[in-house]
């Protein structure tokens, strides 16, 4: 921790002159010594110019280039999925695959109080999100003879939460030296006039996680990213906590993003096509060439509506935050300042202790600026970056909602209609309603099948009874 006359010294730099006095007059000392702890965990610096940047001169950045489109491996394209299945295949027996989950967020809106990743989510058993991947993990290590760490990124809201609920369910049968948690970063929470940092009480700064794009700082920080190279890990894949139909390690996927051609092996996604031209995902486009993200928010609404001859959305590629990312190029971004991924901004409320008059003010208009930043923007930084299709039903079952879309409720709809289709590829009869919906609750465990083709050999009834609750 720096002195207290260094402290000062780096405060005054970034006109943070508000803190500097707070900290000649606050007592006892063990409270001056903890706010100046938090104020070290800050690059005070970068802070300086970050303000500057972000708040007091502020300018949206102009959106330039021609915007295209994304090329994307299509679903059914004329590719050879079977050799690249098997490249990737490859990779998982040598061990050379880690898995990696962004959770640190909360349930709270889905009524649930306690981190995101343990709420009940399957259909029948009512399995946490974090069971379903570990059940994921522990099946394809089975099935390829391998070892597959996890790398498990929480918050400091849910970190403490989320050790204590797998050291509770003996990690769902995983060896625990094969799973480490470690936290997000965050950022000061700023006024938005001033620059000023601010504090959530007389004892702590108000802060905000900085951003699904903090993971690969994170993973150096914490001795994660030493030990994936210690293990000879050469590639990850990344998934976020609320999306229970990830596929935990993809072998299609990890081939062609390590052998494809037109891959660099660095940075590939996957996507699926637009359910709607606002449907509110980010969207795979080429700028100038170069495939990045461009949030829904900030997708102009006449590309968002361009169609092409047959009426089908141009820009359909939606994201769905599953990548594949190569170690090494991880290594880059934390070590090479010409790769660093930028921040973005956002207005936002936020309650603070207000040291002018002691007490804690609740604004009614946005008050501070929030910097975070996005994993997606690593994308435009690989070499070659590559994008590939793959099924709604297959992959992507969001839960974020407590009801409507991407809800629990549509969540289980989608499971069931996976496990369906999945048996009706093996031979099982599954009813269907008139609206061509499953007549059935159906739970398939990663346990019994990762994939539809790992039920060959299983055994499975001829049929499935219309309106039962099933599990396999």
């Amino acid at each position: 921790m720096p002195t207290m006359t260094d402290l000062s010294a780096q405060l005054e730099a970034c006109n943070q002159h508000h803190l500097v006095d707070y900290l000649s007059k606050v007592t006892p000392e063990s409270a001056r010594d903890a706010i100046a702890a938090q104020l070290g965990e800050i690059d005070l610096d970068q802070l300086g110019m970050m303000i500057e940047q972000y708040v007091r001169n502020y300018t949206p950045a102009a959106s330039t280039g021609t915007i295209e489109p994304a090329k994307y491996y299509a679903w059914d394209g004329d590719w050879d999925r079977a050799a690249f299945q098997a490249k990737g295949e490859e990779l998982i027996r040598a061990s050379k695959i880690a898995c990696f989950t962004v959770a640190g967020g909360q349930g709270s809106r889905l009524g649930y109080d306690g981190p995101k990743g343990c709420y009940p989510t399957s259909c029948v058993h009512r399995k946490p999100l974090f069971q379903i991947f570990a059940e994921g993990i522990m099946a394809t290590q089975k099935k390829y003879d391998a070892v597959i760490p996890w790398y498990i990124m929480t918050s400091p809201l849910n970190h403490e939460a989320t050790a204590k609920f797998f050291a509770e369910h003996d990690f769902f049968g995983l060896d625990a030296g094969n799973v480490q948690f470690f936290e997000q970063g965050v950022m000061p929470s700023l006024d938005a006039t001033t620059g000023e940092i601010l504090m959530s009480d007389p004892m702590h700064l108000a802060t905000n996680p900085d951003g699904h794009g903090g993971a690969f700082k994170a993973l150096a920080v914490s001795g994660a990213l030493a030990d994936m190279k210690t293990r000879d890990i050469e590639h990850m894949s990344y998934f976020q906590v609320d999306n229970p139909h990830a596929m935990v390690v993809d072998p299609v996927f990890l081939g062609l993003h390590a052998f494809a051609a037109d891959s660099s092996g660095e940075f590939s996604s996957k996507m699926v096509a637009k359910a709607s031209w606002d449907e509110k995902v980010g969207v795979f486009c080429d700028v100038d060439g170069v495939t990045q993200v461009i949030e829904y928010s900030d997708m102009a609404e006449e590309l968002a509506k361009r169609t092409n001859g047959d009426g089908s959305l141009a820009f359909n590629a939606g994201s769905i935050a599953i990548h594949a990312i190569g170690v090494g190029f991880i290594d880059k971004v934390v070590s090479n300042p010409d790769y660093a991924l930028p921040f973005h901004r956002a207005l936002k409320k936020v309650d603070h202790f207000d040291l002018s008059i002691g007490q804690t003010v609740t604004p009614s208009e946005n008050n501070a600026v929030k910097l975070e930043k996005f994993v997606f923007d690593g994308i435009p930084l690989a070499a070659k970056s590559i994008v590939v299709e793959t099924d709604r039903v297959e992959e992507f079952a969001p839960v974020k909602n407590a009801t409507g879309n991407d809800s629990i409720e549509s969540s289980k709809a989608i499971q069931s209609e996976r496990a369906s289709r999945w048996l009706a590829s093996a031979g099982v009869e599954v009813p269907r309603k008139g609206d061509g919906s499953v007549d059935a609750v159906i739970e398939m465990s990663p346990m019994t099948a990762v994939c539809a083709d790992d039920l060959t050999g299983v055994d499975l009834p001829e049929s499935i009874e219309p309106g039962s609750t099933v599990s396999f």
